[in-house]
């Protein structure tokens, strides 16, 4: 492990190795996104956005920057030769069709058996963002998460069960976090064959050598 490297640095190239040749699939708003970074070359993978691309590339540099070509976050991006652009419904059509190989999401929170909540907090002055989170959650053929594991005041956001409004239920199988990479089942979330219960997350002291050693970097 680079001890250089960021936690979102670590967080994108970890779930940068779940990418394969030939994939579709989603990248969500935010974190997500910096994945089209970190394609392996010779790789051919199409990464898809809600607002009517395939065939993303790379984040842009400076000067190739095209106001009219961005993502469903609004980035600007760059298409690789053969990506297409189409109406946001035949967008959503790939989604729901179950076309997509995988997506990747942010989070707010994520429970040990996979429910997701990811578009509003429940907070009176926070702003919801449903996007098409609801869509992917049920309509890719699997979900991945990437987040931070602890939140601001150091609680975990992978948790018994979701106290915030519910994006999907039971859909996240995989969780990417800068101290471990979670997968997640209707059994509870295991890290390389071991039981991780609700108490072990949020309660107990977290071991952040021994979690990080898990992120397989």
């Amino acid at each position: 492990m680079d001890p250089s490297e960021s936690k979102r640095e670590r967080i994108v190239r970890r779930a940068a190795l779940e990418l394969k040749d030939g994939f579709y699939v989603n990248l969500g708003i935010g974190l997500p996104t910096l994945v089209a970074n970190h394609v392996p070359s010779g790789m051919e993978v199409w990464l898809q956005s809600e607002n009517g691309l395939l065939g993303i590339g790379p984040f842009p540099t400076e000067d190739q920057v095209d106001a009219d070509m961005i993502n469903a976050g609004k980035e600007p991006v760059t298409l690789l030769t053969g990506g297409a652009f189409f109406h946001h419904a035949d967008a959503f059509g790939m989604i729901r069709g179950r076309h997509l190989d995988f997506a990747v999401l942010g989070a707010f929170q994520v429970s040990v058996t996979g429910d997701l909540a990811n578009w509003h907090t429940g907070a009176a002055d926070a702003i919801p963002a449903v996007g098409g989170a609801m869509d992917l959650a049920i309509g890719a053929k699997q979900v991945f998460v990437m987040m931070e594991l602890l939140d601001k005041s150091g609680k975990s956001k992978l948790v018994e069960r979701c106290t915030y409004p519910l994006t999907g239920l039971a859909c996240v199988s995989r969780l990417y976090t800068d101290l471990a990479v979670f997968d997640l089942t209707p059994d509870g979330a295991t890290y390389y064959n071991n039981k991780v219960s609700s108490t072990a997350i949020t309660d107990l002291e977290i071991d952040y050598n021994f979690l990080q050693s898990l992120t397989f970097c």
